[in-house]
């Protein structure tokens, strides 16, 4: 039994950069609607690199979906999109039988001058993708492509918090004492 209601929120688009850019502030609002604020960073984080890789990376077209779920405690954000190949994060801190360090040295010609455009398509992005998340994966769907997707823990939510009213009540033997004389006027002040 489900306690706590899901969320969700899908929307379609070509992953160009001024879109990329549009995406990060739909899922933070969303997010904070949803008062998830503690994973804003990490989640926009997160689909700004898998946008990036559907931009650099997908054929034969640009064409994706975001999706935002909060499930229980779990919040996942996946981009699906028509591209077959399944990519492969790249192992920064080396212990990867040195894909990483053997990308960075293959981006040095023997002249000594910078090739970075080879360690730019490396996996930075879904290794980074990897270090903010709590776990990540990639679903194949055949040859309609793949869906790329992390998940991060929502905090704990607060217990709702009471609305209390607070109700005067005036028993009905009380009543506003009328029997006062009433103020006397001083002498030149018109009351």
């Amino acid at each position: 039994m489900i306690s706590e209601p899901s969320r969700y929120y899908a929307v379609e688009l070509h992953a160009l950069p001024s879109r990329i850019g549009q995406i990060r502030r739909i899922v933070s609002a969303h997010l904070r609607q949803w008062h998830l604020d503690a994973l804003v960073d990490h989640a926009v984080l997160g689909v700004t690199e898998l946008l990036t890789n559907v931009h650099r990376h997908a054929q034969p077209d640009k064409r994706c979906t975001v999706e935002i779920e909060l499930l229980l405690d779990r919040l996942t954000v996946s981009v699906r999109d028509h591209d077959p190949r399944i990519p492969r994060a790249a192992d920064l801190d080396g212990a990867d039988d040195g894909a990483f360090d053997s990308a960075f040295d293959s981006a040095f010609d023997s002249d000594g001058s910078d090739e970075f455009e080879g360690l730019a398509t490396s996996g930075r992005g879904l290794a980074i993708v990897r270090a903010v998340s709590e776990s990540w994966g990639v679903r194949p769907c055949g040859d309609d492509g793949k869906v790329v997707w992390f998940t991060l823990t929502a905090p704990p939510s607060a217990p709702p918090v009471e609305e209390r009213v607070h109700v005067v009540h005036v028993p009905p033997t009380e009543r506003a004492y009328t029997e006062y004389d009433p103020f006397p006027v001083l002498a030149g002040h018109a009351g």
